[in-house]
């Protein structure tokens, strides 16, 4: 008797630990079902973010609005980023295709070029390559970005409804479906900097539809549009004893790195309440998706730029309408190619062709992907040739050239007081066997790391014979990875704009959209294959701010003027052709 009673205790313990961590594939599917057919879908993006918050096991800051986001959703710990740095990750997001195979893996594609001796350039993904939000309008979504673009290519006018640090969802038409960005800028990598504030255009999500709001130094660069320290809202104290990660040293100046870093998390944390409040006002709650999630990992050293978990993991909270799967975690892997086609099929529209990750929600969600991929290049003036797989458990590096330092004296990041303490210690000698890693003259052609066990990646297993098998397996996957996606590693950057410009010395151009009339109806077209056309119908001296996507014939009221601009992306746009419906 006394045994059946232990019995029956385990199995009601292991019944309540289902009911709470269910399987991907349960909460994947329920999702599906119970979904409203056209969501609402808001996403809120914060920089430079590994997993320092409560709902993903660390709770040295409080976060009460994202923790509250967890309890009425669904926590996703294993999101990575394609690349360790933003402009990379975000052409990932916007086109749902692996920077490197578009050429959009160096950091930024059209800045330090210049002293490399190269043109100015953008990636040019397939003819047919839309923005996600251009498909998200052309499906009658309102969509709205506010404010970070820096996808490697200029976006084409009809990207977005509305792209500026006033752009709302509170603008669309009537009953109108929206996909809205809010981007947090105050976890960025430059928050660390001396001498610290926080950035008074943060202030912009205080301020939705107030378009008299004034912000103080609006387009300074991120290291000068700062207040001071001693106006800098404190939400931790400052003598907090922080957990630093092996790879840095433990002392005043680090912790003192780590309480910013936790302070600006906090911070965000207040910004993105501000944006939830207004959703809930609005009455919007049980239509809207809501995606919280990083750019890519922190913004330490040996964080961003890398392809160390440290620099690609970050965390994603959804929360679905109704509290669907509340309070639940997901650990399917994904990547950032993966978000544009789930939006789509969030919407019931099939992913298109040419995307090359996999819907992880919806009608068209795919089975769950086995490993993601990473890649590095150039970043800043510097530049490497790094490319990493990874599944559950194991991490493959290949390094392409092991000749070269690990360590990038990128000028950027040496602005952080942690990097400067990290090389005078480099400098002395007095880094230990971990924190000096990353300043080896050397790299291995090849690391492994057990994940699991060595979250941190500091254990190369590369040559351990234990682990042949998986070596062998993950660089095989890397080599057919290359191959599909057509990424050569080794291409040198002024071949790779050549490549890109079809062997021309210029910048492809769009050409000038043809109009046509027939039957009263106008209709548009482009020679340039895949080009995006944008049109706007003014009447009565009035002029619509946002240009409509062109999808059929439309017909004009007469005595309008029509203006029409065609874009690939990747190419220099067209010019502004107008016509006078008479």
């Amino acid at each position: 008797m006394k045994y059946l009673k232990v019995l029956i205790i385990i199995c009601i313990c292991l019944i309540g630990c289902q009911s709470k961590e269910k399987s991907s594939t349960q909460i994947k599917d329920e999702a599906t079902l119970e979904l409203p057919k056209r969501p609402n879908i808001l996403w809120l993006v914060t920089e430079d973010m590994s997993a320092y918050i409560p709902p993903f096991g660390d709770s040295t800051v409080a976060t009460p609005n994202l923790s509250k986001l967890a309890s009425e959703g669904v926590i996703y710990p294993n999101l990575y980023s394609t690349s360790g740095v933003c402009a990379p990750s975000r052409a990932a997001i916007a086109t749902g295709m692996y920077p490197s195979s578009i050429g959009a893996n160096h950091m930024r594609v059209n800045s330090y070029t210049k002293e490399r001796g190269l043109p100015a350039y953008e990636a040019v993904p397939p003819p047919n390559t839309k923005m996600i939000s251009e498909w998200m309008r052309s499906a009658g979504y309102y969509c709205t970005n506010n404010y970070k673009t820096d996808y490697q290519f200029k976006a084409p006018v009809t990207a977005w409804d509305e792209n500026s640090p006033y752009a709302h969802w509170r603008n669309r038409a009537d009953k109108q479906p929206f996909f809205s960005i809010f981007n947090f800028t105050v976890t960025h990598e430059s928050g660390l900097f001396e001498p610290y504030g926080f950035r008074e255009i943060e202030t912009r999500h205080y301020h939705a539809g107030d378009k008299n709001y004034k912000w103080k130094n609006f387009g300074t660069s991120h290291a000068n549009n700062k207040m001071t320290e001693s106006e800098t809202p404190v939400h931790i104290s400052k003598d907090t004893k922080f957990k630093v990660p092996p790879y840095l040293p433990d002392n005043a100046v680090v912790q003192r790195d780590m309480w910013k870093l936790y302070n600006n998390i906090a911070e965000m944390d207040k910004q993105v309440g501000v944006v939830l409040k207004q959703l809930e006002d609005d009455g919007l709650l049980d239509n809207t998706i809501i995606v919280f999630y990083g750019d890519h990992g922190g913004p330490l050293p040996r964080e961003k730029r890398l392809i160390y978990d440290s620099g690609l993991n970050t965390p994603m909270i959804i929360r679905f309408p109704k509290k669907l799967q509340a309070g639940t975690k997901n650990d399917q892997l994904i990547s950032f190619i993966d978000f544009a086609p789930t939006l789509l099929s969030l919407i019931g529209e099939q992913p298109k062709p040419y995307m090359q990750g996999k819907a992880f929600l919806g009608d068209y969600k795919a089975e769950e992907r086995n490993y993601i991929h990473a890649a590095a290049d150039r970043f800043d003036a510097e530049t490497d040739v790094i490319r990493a797989v990874r599944d559950k458990q194991f991490k493959y590096i290949r390094n392409y050239r092991p000749e070269q330092a690990y360590y990038l004296p990128i000028t950027y990041r040496e602005r952080i007081p942690a990097m400067q303490e990290l090389l005078r210690l480099r400098d002395e000698g007095k880094l230990n066997a971990y924190q000096s890693q990353w300043f080896r003259d050397k790299k291995p052609v090849e690391e492994l790391f057990d994940c699991t066990v060595d979250p941190y990646e500091l254990n190369n297993l590369a040559d351990d014979p234990k682990y042949k098998a998986q070596l062998h397996r993950l660089r095989g996957e890397m080599d057919e990875w290359l191959e599909t996606i057509g990424d050569n590693p080794e291409i040198p950057e002024s071949e790779l704009i050549v490549k890109l410009w079809k062997g021309n010395k210029v910048q492809p151009l769009t050409e000038n959209p043809i109009i046509t009339f027939n039957d009263n109806k106008v209709s548009m077209s482009c020679n340039t294959i895949g080009a995006s056309i944008g049109y706007k119908i003014i009447k009565d001296d009035k002029t619509p701010k946002p240009w409509s996507v062109y999808q059929n014939p439309i017909q004009l009221p007469k005595g309008a003027k029509l203006e029409v601009k065609a874009h690939r992306i990747g190419y220099v746009p067209s010019g502004i052709i107008e016509k006078i419906i008479k």
